[in-house]
């Protein structure tokens, strides 16, 4: 069960004496929201040629910016669990998106590297992900725009997050 819909679920359950009322928990909204945006970001890339999807952007993003990333490494910073972020690369290395090279000094440690063609991929995505981002923020001020970052950093603050809970 996906964590949106263990919230949702929540939410409806009944409490000793009251049930949660959908409409007024923000779980859901948010659920609703990510899945929206999701569905669209991946039309939006498919409509573009890009045979990519919104998981395997970010881990392009992450090893454009940081070539030579180690998978733990890339796992804590994508907050992925291991085993799905090697089925991620593993899809991402038949595309030829990423390369993944075995340590020499510690053979348990993979280094990941973006080829050309995962870096070709990712310029031509930036245009659709820019949209995306104009899409989700137009007709919201500059100021409701702060109050939404504001709000979101504090229920990712909520769940105290540790890189072990993902590993």
């Amino acid at each position: 069960m996906q964590l949106i819909d263990f919230i949702v679920y929540i939410c409806h359950m009944k409490s000793d004496t009251e049930m949660v009322d959908y409409d007024d928990c923000i779980a859901p909204w948010l659920g609703k929201t990510i899945k929206i945006v999701d569905y669209y970001l991946q039309e939006s890339l498919s409509n573009n040629g890009l045979d990519l999807t919104k998981e395997q952007m970010i881990v392009l993003k992450k090893l454009y910016d940081q070539d030579g990333l180690n998978q733990n490494e890339l796992a804590f910073l994508t907050l992925r669990n291991k085993s799905s972020l090697t089925r991620l690369l593993s899809k991402m290395e038949n595309k030829k998106y990423i390369l993944r090279n075995q340590c020499k000094k510690d053979k348990r440690i993979n280094k990941v590297y973006i080829t050309d063609l995962g870096r070709e991929i990712f310029q031509k995505s930036r245009p659709t992900i820019k949209y995306m981002m104009d899409t989700v923020e137009h007709n919201i001020s500059t100021k409701e725009k702060e109050q939404i970052i504001n709000i979101l950093k504090k229920i990712q603050s909520n769940f105290d997050l540790k890189s072990e809970t993902l590993q």
